[in-house]
């Protein structure tokens, strides 16, 4: 259980699923509309999303790349978490966002699994929260040109490993979509 005192709620993260961040992910399409069928679930179920949108000088805020990719719409009211970090806990309004909301446990989604997703993750139970990823709901690009593994193994490696993170009083767990529960 979440280390975060009082805060029981469940939170959905959707975390940089823009134009040109999953424009060339691995398996674009299908872990776009696992991560739409997540959002919709968690609605219905009440459960807060949370949108997270990456900005730099190669992702202007603003830019057609910049937008969240048409497939997946912010609902009113639904906070966006804008970041210019990997973690989107640095220097943002997540933590203030999360703990408004009463939530001590993030189920994490969204792109890209290298970097914005690991360092999450990370941040995420450093901070007292429980953790789920959802194994087949975040993706990457290719970057084997630059020496680093294809991203089948990238987002593979990332389940294995985070399937066995463990910290005092938290939880972290790799789920499909189809085992995530929100309650």
């Amino acid at each position: 259980m979440t280390t975060l005192e009082g805060r029981t709620a469940t939170a959905l993260l959707v975390i940089d699923v823009q134009n040109d961040v999953v424009g060339g992910a691995h398996r674009r399409d299908e872990v776009v509309a696992t991560i739409r069928e997540l959002v919709d679930r968690a609605r219905d179920e009440h459960v807060p999303v949370v949108w997270v949108q990456h900005s730099d000088e190669n992702l202007p805020a603003g830019s057609d790349g910049w937008q969240y990719v048409p497939e997946l719409t912010r609902a009113a009211g639904e906070p966006l978490v804008p970041k210019g970090y990997a973690d989107a806990f640095e220097d943002t309004e997540l933590e203030a966002v999360l703990a408004d909301a009463g939530v001590g446990r993030i189920v994490v989604t969204g792109s890209q699994t290298d970097e914005c997703i690991r360092s999450t993750i990370h941040s995420g139970l450093t901070r007292g929260y429980d953790v789920t990823l959802v194994g087949d709901a975040h993706t990457t690009e290719d970057l084997s040109e630059w020496g680093a593994p294809t991203p089948d193994l990238v987002i593979a490696h990332t389940n294995l490993y985070w399937s066995n993170q463990r910290a005092p009083g938290r939880t972290a767990e790799v789920v499909d979509a189809a085992r995530v529960a929100f309650r």
